[in-house]
């Protein structure tokens, strides 16, 4: 079993920047991959970032290259999520999930484990 917990949202300016935090419990947090989802209202939850366990390797959204970057320590079970120049169409809930084995996924429902979410705003 895992639990998440994100913190770190807000309101931000336009090229402003946010860092996210997701503490995890379980003692399997650092054989896990990780990830970063968001869903703006009336859209679909949608990949952000993922990052493999050992943090070696990571995965990005087109939409989010260049501007977000994606972390983790395992011995503090905390994934982050570091994202800057923020812009409007980020604004979304953002939600950390965790999955079974290493492979750093795009896909949700490869997913077990998620988040509450935590609420980013960008305004214009």
């Amino acid at each position: 079993q895992v639990q998440l917990v994100e913190s770190g949202g807000g309101l931000v300016q336009t090229g402003g920047s946010l860092r996210l935090s997701c503490a995890a419990s379980g003692r399997t947090f650092s054989s896990r991959a990780m990830g970063w989802f968001r869903q703006a209202p009336g859209k679909e939850r949608e990949f952000v970032a993922a990052i493999h366990w050992s943090g070696g390797s990571t995965n990005y959204a087109d939409s989010v290259k260049g501007r977000f970057t994606i972390s983790r320590d395992n011995a503090k079970n905390t994934v982050y999520l570091q994202m800057n120049s923020l812009k409007p169409e980020d604004t979304a809930v953002y939600y950390c999930a965790a999955k079974a084995g290493t492979y750093a996924s795009g896909s949700p429902f490869e997913y077990d484990y998620w988040g509450q979410g935590t609420q980013v705003t960008v305004s214009s």
